[in-house]
């Protein structure tokens, strides 16, 4: 019984101390890449064959096809790459992990890793506790996954070696399809309980070394391990938008068709694996052949699968397709984005661009009087609740793993998002001004009160992006021009309203109606050139200087709002006392 009870105990520590490994390493590597990370994904995978060796050289690092192909359903998401370039990814992360097989086969039984495991261990842990942040913090973490990573795969070998000693293995036989598809099934159920095809090819190749089971099992559950792995993408699918879930199917189709291939072609496939192992002299042992058709037969999936990419494409993009989600309802912001904090400044910045189109839609619905504002308010409550999720998306992502200049973009998100609630509370105090003001019995005025309105709807429906150098001179010549209207407009109703030629509630209602105006159009001009500069500058495209003609305007405006709004109250009692003069 204690014999027993050890073998299970080291069993389930080595495989804890794998799994551990595994995340801290991930964590850890996916963190010290940082910027690195979205330029190669985003930049080095415009074409499928450079999406497959992106793929394969993340996976290689990170040492999990997981992370990878969960980061390309974020960046999928945020639309910082197309599907087309994701897929590409998802093809090399299969290649990239077989280095797993490769440590565990070649490294792993070889050497003394205690050597090597336990000050890579103690290293990683001082600059971890040294309360280090971004790459510092991730190298620290990938230290001390590398050492944990080799200390539980010589646990896990320790722990066969117990079974086989302790148990009769003389009656595990590889006999017909069944028990094919039996250990088949163990390699993806073992997957999928550890959520790491790493752990099962390692916990396969340890227990075909220790000759518990024959090659052909350890193949079929090292296939198994390939489909298991497909359980990661769809959870992290689950509740993402349609494009992460295609992308998801993508991944599951192509796992399930490189199985098939491998299991139909199995005895082929070794019989290319031995001669391959001869004609590069590696040493014959089974994790080295097992190493060997790991790789191969995912190679050969991915060779398969490259020329039928468009065909898949079409037919994903026709799946999943939904009503349009609701707008209080964030559209890229999911826990996919938030894997990476790059990823989701992209993500945030898209979402705060479609806010922006929604407050515009609804200034159209408030200024003008033409438009009826049926369902205005609960558009307006919807972009409350949208903005609360972007601050909440902002401020529950996880601060030790943010560079200074991510967290600087962050800020001045927020800032964004502030603004457009400042607005969404506007349009509804501008609804009801806009109603007790009815129509001025000044034809004159009227029609300079609706061409400011008119006006004030093209700027706030202006586009969010950058998209020419002369973008932003024309977003503050635009900005500074309704000024000055509002300005002339305010005093021509200051003078006709002293001259009794309209009454002094309308003169009021009109002052405080384009006050109002003035004050979206300014917190929308303030978010809007923020939004597009932080749009343009994660683009990687190159920063446009913004001219502005008074250096001084921006701050002038900020300083002297209170005192501007004083202003016009004491203008309005002005007028009061003139008008009863009259």
């Amino acid at each position: 019984m204690s014999e027993s009870y050890t073998v299970i105990a080291t069993l389930l520590g080595g495989l804890g101390l794998f799994l551990v490994a595994m995340e801290l390493m991930t964590d850890g590597l996916t963190l010290a890449a940082g910027q690195s990370l979205r330029r190669l994904l985003a930049n080095w995978t415009n074409t499928l064959p450079r999406g497959v060796f992106s793929g394969m050289l993340m996976t290689a690092i990170v040492q999990s096809s997981s992370a990878v192909t969960v980061a390309s359903l974020g960046f999928v998401n945020a639309e910082l790459i197309k599907m087309r370039q994701a897929l590409g990814i998802i093809y090399g992360a299969n290649i990239g992990t077989t280095m797993t097989a490769w440590l565990v086969a070649i490294i792993g039984f070889k050497l003394d890793v205690h050597a090597f495991a336990l000050p890579a261990i103690g290293i990683g842990a001082f600059i971890m506790l040294a309360k280090s942040k971004g790459p510092r913090l991730g190298i620290g973490r990938a230290m001390v996954g590398f050492g944990l990573f080799f200390l539980g795969i010589s646990t896990l070998q320790q722990a066969f070696e117990g079974i086989v000693a302790n148990f009769d293995l003389s009656t595990i036989t590889l006999e017909g399809n069944a028990e094919v598809i039996g250990y088949l099934c163990i390699g993806v159920v073992m997957t999928i309980l550890t959520q790491s095809s790493s752990a099962a090819i390692a916990i396969t190749i340890s227990a075909a070394s220790a000759n518990m089971i024959g090659i052909y099992a350890a193949a079929a559950m090292v296939i198994g391990a390939n489909v298991g792995t497909t359980s990661t993408a769809v959870l992290a699918a689950i509740g993402a938008t349609p494009n992460a879930k295609r992308l998801a199917t993508a991944q599951v189709i192509f796992n399930i068709g490189t199985a098939i291939v491998a299991l139909l072609l199995l005895p082929v496939l070794f019989y290319a694996v031995e001669a391959m192992r001869e004609l590069m002299k590696l040493t014959p042992n089974v994790g080295v052949s097992l190493a060997l058709f790991h790789t191969v037969f995912n190679c050969l999936g991915v060779l398969l699968a490259m020329p039928l990419n468009n065909r898949l494409v079409q037919f994903l993009e026709k799946r999943f397709v939904t009503v349009e989600e609701s707008l209080s309802k964030p559209k890229y912001l999911d826990k996919t984005t938030a894997g990476a904090p790059v990823m989701a400044v992209n993500a945030l910045v898209l979402e705060l661009q479609r806010t922006a189109s929604h407050i515009g839609s609804a200034a159209k619905q408030t200024l003008d009087t033409n438009i009826s504002n049926v369902d205005l308010d609960k558009k307006i409550n919807a972009i409350y609740q949208l903005s609360s999720s972007v601050s909440n998306f902002i401020v529950n992502l996880e601060r030790a793993s943010l560079s200074e200049e991510v967290t600087k973009q962050l800020s001045d998100l927020m800032r964004v998002d502030q603004y457009f609630m400042t607005c969404a509370a506007i349009l509804s105090t501008a609804l009801e001004t806009r109603i007790k003001l009815g129509r001025l019995s000044n034809t004159v005025l009227e029609r300079e009160i609706e061409m400011f309105r008119n006006n004030s709807c093209v700027f706030l429906n202006s586009v969010p992006v950058s998209d020419s150098e002369l973008y932003f001179e024309e977003l503050e010549n635009s900005y500074h021009g309704l000024k000055s209207d509002r300005d002339i407009l305010k005093e021509n109703l200051l003078i006709t309203g002293t001259k009794g030629q309209i009454t002094l509630a309308q003169m009021i209602n009109a002052i405080d109606f384009i006050t109002e105006i003035k004050q979206l159009n300014e917190q929308w001009y303030k978010a809007i050139k923020m939004l597009a500069q932080l749009e343009s500058d994660t683009r990687g495209e190159t920063q446009i200087e913004i001219q502005d003609e008074n250096s001084a305007t921006e701050s002038e405006d900020q300083n002297t709002q209170d005192a501007a709004e004083l202003q016009d109250g004491e203008d309005l009692q002005s007028s009061a006392e003139e008008t009863k003069k009259y």
